[in-house]
């Protein structure tokens, strides 16, 4: 399927199919990684085609799959980056406020291989950013999970 179809499906189905998913199922889980490049203190970001904002790259946990797993599978499929060892997990957040019932397992990555990512009809940039330069448009949830992490601050209860 080309690629303006692929963008185009995303944009118009995807928020019915999670929608009726979520009517469906009480509680959703997934995941989000934060990726550092310690020397420079540098924080990798994705961008979706389909909404607005600059997130931590993760995604759904699949049924039969671990936490750690997804979080693995997510940062191959939406920004070509391979763990070179497991991600330290951070810690689970309610996400209430975007998705009712949903919830957020987030987990730290600092030794990884990046490969050559290519856009895709889900992702349409993945690029690594400075930590105290954010771009416009970095979610509120992405930049507290920065913040605990990288000033050591506690986490907070919601995403």
């Amino acid at each position: 399927m080309p690629d303006f179809l692929k963008r185009l499906f995303y944009q118009t189905a995807k928020p019915v199919v999670h929608a009726v998913y979520r009517q469906r199922r009480g509680m959703t889980l997934g995941t989000r990684t934060l990726v550092l490049k310690d020397e420079v203190c540098e924080v990798l970001l994705v961008r979706h085609s389909y909404s607005p904002g600059w997130l931590l790259p993760g995604g759904g946990v699949e049924r039969g799959e671990s936490l750690t797993e997804a979080a693995v599978r997510e940062l191959r499929e939406e920004a070509a980056i391979e763990a070179e060892e497991a991600p330290v997990f951070h810690g689970i957040f309610l996400n209430d406020r975007q998705f009712p019932g949903d919830h957020v397992a987030c987990f730290v990555l600092r030794r990884f291989r990046q490969e050559s990512f290519t856009p895709n009809s889900e992702i349409a940039e993945a690029r690594f950013f400075p930590a105290a330069a954010l771009p416009e448009g970095t979610t509120p949830g992405t930049r507290r999970r920065i913040a605990e992490v990288l000033d050591g601050r506690p986490p907070a209860r919601d995403w």
